[in-house]
């Protein structure tokens, strides 16, 4: 199959998008009700263990090869930073930061992914893309503003900050990983490294594993097949067909996920400001990708193996 032009979408690259942003969405729930009954270092390893068991028994059945070993180390490093230190991040931020402060600050994200891209991938934002970036870091604002909270830039808000960072990291320099190997070999493979540096988590597991109710079970096996085996999957897809500053823009969508989820599962009411802020950031999203790139000149695609 053949890659779209880097930065342009085609509608199977935007589905693929929408999949990881609905999921990813839904986590922030899925973290919070885990958090009642596990420490959040192991929510983080129960969330992975999960997901890499379903990966690796892929792997197994589809015979999937390693990586060169050079590849594997470089693989293992960016897991690192975007499996294993942001999840550990995120997790531990939200015992003290509320779920819509918490998506605020995941929305620094793409901004920071945008600028290493410019600096370190050859991907560029025009004026109209940075326009769009900010209007979009706008109405997320504006939904967290109409929930009634605050942003308080507590130990908390600095650890998800952190790993904002950490992800953009991940999402920037797997771009050249991604044009020599197949992104469904990569994921499987970032997802099962990136859990091993978890396991430092395993004193106590088994005990909490024991005491914990099952709605909180069935909470971390969720996000673990879904917002991290599945939708990694289709995220780096997308990563690879389009490019790290376009794809991460979408980020900002997924606070609108989150209050839509909330509402229909939570019975949380948007206000008519959360509501607001919905649509001015999705608006950001359609001017960045519409009118936001400088239009790169024709080049041979890229083969790109599904």
């Amino acid at each position: 199959m053949r890659a779209p032009v880097p930065g342009r979408l085609d509608a199977l690259s935007l589905g693929a998008i929408l999949v990881t942003i609905v999921f990813w969405a839904s986590a922030f729930a899925g973290i919070r009700a885990g958090l009642e009954a596990f420490s959040p270092g192991h929510v983080t390893l129960y969330r992975f263990l999960v997901a890499s068991a379903a990966l690796g028994l892929y792997a197994v059945a589809a015979r999937l090869p390693l990586p060169p070993m050079g590849d594997l180390g470089r693989i293992a490093l960016l897991s690192f930073s975007g499996i294993t230190l942001y999840h550990i991040c995120l997790n531990y931020g939200e015992v003290s930061v509320p779920a819509g402060t918490a998506s605020l600050l995941i929305a620094a994200g793409p901004v920071m992914t945008a600028l290493l891209a410019t600096r370190f991938a050859g991907e560029h934002l025009n004026a109209l893309g940075w326009l769009g970036t900010l209007i979009s870091l706008g109405g997320v604002a504006l939904i967290v503003l109409g929930s009634g909270q605050s942003l308080q830039f507590t130990q908390g808000a600095l650890l998800i900050l952190a790993a904002a960072l950490f992800t953009s990291l991940y999402f920037v320099f797997q771009k050249p990983l991604l044009t020599r190997m197949n992104p469904l070999h990569f994921t499987v493979w970032s997802l099962i490294l990136g859990t091993l540096p978890m396991l430092i988590f395993l004193p106590g597991f088994g005990t909490a594993l024991a005491q914990a109710p099952l709605p909180a079970h069935l909470a971390l096996v969720y996000i673990g097949l879904f917002p991290a085996a599945l939708a990694y999957l289709t995220w780096t897809f997308a990563l690879a067909r389009v490019g790290a500053a376009t794809t991460t823009s979408f980020l900002y969508v997924s606070p609108v996920f989150a209050v839509l989820i909330a509402w229909l599962w939570l019975r949380e009411v948007p206000t008519p400001q959360a509501l607001l802020g919905g649509a001015i950031a999705v608006a950001g999203v359609v001017l960045v990708n519409t009118r936001g790139r400088p239009v790169p000149a024709p080049t041979p695609p890229a083969e790109v193996r599904v």
